[in-house]
């Protein structure tokens, strides 16, 4: 209940079932307003403790003095850039005059208008108004309003409103040129690749219609010119899952690498997560874990290029499944 396609649960499945409690629909996570937020958020293009920054505002998770003093950390909750005043979230992300100016120098001043909302509020209006490459901006903002902030108090470094908006122009570059760089070189990555000299590549996928719970396997056999040597789809029924639609089109493919008796195999496959299974040495649980083990057995078959065969009985590893 509530795990992953995979059948494992793991804590972003506890994140969705907590999520998807319906007992308090007050609950602004449950909002719809709010999943819009999140969902823009953690497709952004930007490093993941940005994101988190923002997740802990978002939340008034972020160890402002007020925060710090309600739970008794501390006793003095004055901001520390000032001294006189009350160092909430607020005061740090929008009422401190160097971040009002930071603001003004990024051309974001108009999404202070809105003083009248709390800050939690705030911040989802102002991601919704805002494009992805300028949301990338005000969060890279945020993360650095903050981290100004704690060099203040743990460095003793004080930061201008134009040291700390060089510094997001700065950021905000480096992280772009990154990210066009990765993508030319995962374009250049992408597609077949032919097999080393005396191999042949079994390529598999799997598609999958939950309605019916029906999935197709498919396999494409090339050798190293790039020659097809076989191509095989099937239809499967009674599948569970995506997940199980992949581990099936696996096992396939493994099959035919074991019938065909080629010598040198490469198995290549989409699914991570199934390669990963393939690999491990531990005992898969899974509804679908009698096909990792089948899998795992028929490629210690074609590594030792034995078969086994077996009347009124099943291999060992196979027993508990």
């Amino acid at each position: 209940m509530g795990g992953e396609p995979s059948g494992e649960f793991s804590v972003r499945s506890a994140y969705k079932l907590l999520e998807s409690n319906v007992a308090n629909p007050r609950a602004y996570t449950l909002q719809n307003i709010y999943k819009k937020f999140y969902k823009k958020l953690w497709l952004l293009n930007i490093p993941g403790k940005i994101k988190i920054t923002i997740w802990r505002l978002s939340w008034n998770f972020l160890p402002t003095q007020v925060n710090l003093m309600h739970k008794k950390v501390t006793n003095n909750a004055s901001y520390p850039r000032y001294g006189e005043k009350t160092e909430t979230t607020d005061h740090v992300f929008r009422e401190c005059p160097v971040t009002v100016e930071m603001w003004s120098e990024l051309t974001f001043q108009h999404m202070l208008r809105n003083q009248n909302m709390d800050l939690e509020q705030w911040l989802t209006w102002v991601i919704e108004q805002l494009n992805p490459w300028q949301c990338s901006i005000f969060c890279c903002t945020i993360w650095a309003i903050w981290g100004a902030r704690n060099k203040r108090i743990h460095e003793n470094r004080i930061s201008t409103s134009k040291e700390i908006t060089g510094f997001v122009n700065k950021y905000i570059t480096e992280i772009t040129d990154d990210i066009e760089k990765n993508s030319v070189r995962l374009t250049k990555n992408i597609g077949w690749r032919f097999p080393p000299e005396t191999f042949v590549k079994i390529n598999f996928d799997g598609a999958y219609n939950g309605r019916q719970n029906l999935a197709a396997s498919g396999i494409v056999v090339k050798d190293e010119e790039g020659r097809v040597l076989l191509s095989h789809s099937k239809i499967h029924q009674e599948i569970p899952s995506v997940f199980a639609a992949e581990v099936v089109a696996c096992w396939e493919a493994v099959k035919v690498g074991v019938e065909k008796k080629w010598r040198h195999i490469i198995i290549e496959g989409d699914s991570l997560a199934i390669i990963k299974k393939c690999k491990s040495n531990s005992q898969d649980r899974l509804l679908i874990g009698a096909f990792i083990h089948d899998i795992k057995h028929k490629i210690e078959t074609l590594k030792k290029n034995e078969e086994v065969y077996l009347e009124m009985a099943v291999p060992e590893y196979a027993e508990e499944q």
